[in-house]
């Protein structure tokens, strides 16, 4: 009976153990331009869609397609923080280019974070959340056409 309430207490604390390095959900604000002029974006984003975020100034908007919103994660295992934020951060722009050429629009603009719905409007930085296993990113734009 006491090697059963050993074993009972040994597991329960390895549960509580577990589930509290998974819960990490560290908050950072990154700078947007670190981001995209990283190793990785190489390649990735090709032009045809230009953003601009927070309230940066943009051409005239023509069009106003809609508004879209994206939510990518990303495994984090063997990569710090900042590796894998910038990841998830460039797979939420190809997400957004991707969507907004579908729709026929040629800029994303008002782009601001939107991690679990709350915004956090920027020109220069965005929002990720990092945890033990992953990382997220949110982002919430307009997908407009622009005069060129």
């Amino acid at each position: 009976m006491k090697k059963l309430m050993t074993t009972i207490i040994a597991l329960t604390l390895s549960i509580l153990f577990i589930s509290t390095a998974q819960a990490r959900n560290t908050r950072y604000l990154l700078p947007i331009n670190a981001a995209l002029s990283s190793s990785e974006m190489a390649g990735k984003l090709d032009g045809s869609v230009k953003f601009y975020f927070g309230n940066q100034r943009h051409p005239r908007v023509l069009q106003d397609v809609g508004v879209y919103v994206v939510n990518p994660k990303t495994n984090s295992i063997g990569k710090s923080d900042l590796r894998a934020c910038n990841w998830v951060f460039l797979s939420a722009l190809v997400a957004l280019q991707k969507h907004a050429k579908e729709a026929g629009a040629n800029a994303v603009i008002n782009t601001v974070s939107y991690y679990k719905k709350n915004e956090m409007s920027s020109a220069t930085q965005y929002e990720c959340h990092a945890g033990a296993m992953m990382a997220g990113v949110a982002l919430k734009g307009d997908l407009v056409k622009v005069a060129r």
